[in-house]
């Protein structure tokens, strides 16, 4: 399946993505008034290809912040919004039937891996049926490609590292991830049963500019800059492969116009969970570096030019100790590499904070 680049070609060129997006029918680019979504909208929309937005514009976080990201792309030739909960299997269904989306961008979800635990059943609608709804959209459209947001946090209680996609990803430790799990094995039975080419991408912490509230760069950022406390889980022995959200993006454009293929080499005797006989894909996508949590707080602290002060804690439910993505496969089929180090990226986010909040 892996493909050999050349300059000539955009459709196998990974650097030409926006070439090889037709320009006769929008993107759909779901959850466009989240962090990712709406990073990758505007992309999109900068590259001269047009947009179809969908958000509900929950109140899981500030939904200030979701009108101002939304207010970034709104003037933005070529974009479209719609505010439709992905549960509305008739809102959906409408939505494709207008649009006839060739490809689609899937981000929205019900995120939070502690939130998960206090509220199932958010998950279980957003995750699960919001998620059947574009599934279903997409078959009836015959989209020529999905991809969509999974977590690393499918690796669960696995202790191996880095994680890679030829990992078992069956002993998730919260609803979030299994969540995540079940959106995989949907997609796959819909590309099996269906022909529905789509492309799964397991995001390891992803932070940045208009970030989310509920993350920790943002959290410990706040308090440090306003002189509170954070929490300091797991007594700090924490490590995360936190990925900032331009190479994000970049990763999800450089496959939109790339499905995946069926194996034809995939061997039902000893199967692969990174390959199939169906045209889907499961690829991590992060920066491939296990850092320090107490090295992200020093950034933090630097940036913010005062020592935060910390309340160590017990790991919480839920929690893993440490992420690391194994990419190796998402390089080899797009030439993908991350670029933004930590410590290049937490200072510019606290920069931006302060302009934000005026401090």
């Amino acid at each position: 399946m892996t493909a050999h680049p050349s300059a000539a070609d955009p459709a196998r060129d990974p650097s030409l993505w926006a070439e090889a997006l037709p320009r006769d029918r929008p993107v759909l680019v779901t959850g466009a008034a989240g962090f990712i979504g709406s990073a990758v909208a505007e992309r999109l929309l900068r590259a001269g290809i047009a947009v179809v937005g969908v958000d509900n514009l929950n109140a899981y976080y500030d939904p200030a912040l979701k009108a101002d990201r939304l207010a970034r792309i709104a003037d933005l030739p070529g974009f479209t919004f719609r505010q439709i909960d992905l549960a509305d299997r008739d809102g959906i269904a409408a939505l494709f039937g207008e649009f006839r989306f060739a490809h689609v961008v899937h981000l929205a979800a019900q995120a939070g891996v502690r939130h998960s635990i206090e509220n199932p059943f958010a998950y279980a609608e957003s995750n699960l049926t919001g998620f059947l709804t574009i599934l279903e959209g997409c078959r009836a459209a015959r989209t020529a490609h999905l991809v969509y947001a999974s977590s690393s946090s499918v690796y669960g209680g696995n202790l191996q590292a880095p994680f890679a996609t030829d990992h078992g990803a069956d002993h998730p430790v919260s609803l979030y991830a299994a969540t995540k799990r079940a959106n995989e094995l949907m997609a796959h039975a819909y590309a099996d049963l269906y022909a529905s080419p789509a492309t799964g991408l397991r995001f390891f912490t992803v932070y940045g500019r208009w970030g989310r509230p509920d993350m920790a760069v943002w959290l410990f950022t706040d308090a440090v800059l306003h002189d509170r406390p954070i929490k300091v889980f797991n007594n700090g022995v924490m490590k995360r492969d936190f990925t900032h959200v331009d190479d994000i993006v970049e990763g999800v454009l450089r496959l939109l116009p790339r499905p995946p293929r069926p194996d034809p080499g995939f061997d039902r005797t000893a199967p692969r969970p990174d390959r199939s006989w169906a045209p889907h894909r499961v690829f991590n996508i992060g920066n491939s570096r296990a850092e320090k949590l107490t090295d992200l707080i020093a950034l933090i602290e630097a940036a913010a030019g005062r020592e935060a002060r910390k309340i160590m804690l017990p790991m919480q439910a839920g929690d893993v100790a440490e992420t690391f993505a194994d990419i190796s496969a998402l390089t080899a089929e797009t030439g993908f590499a991350p670029r933004t180090t930590l410590a290049e990226g937490i200072p510019d986010f606290v920069a931006w904070f302060r302009e934000r909040h005026g401090l």
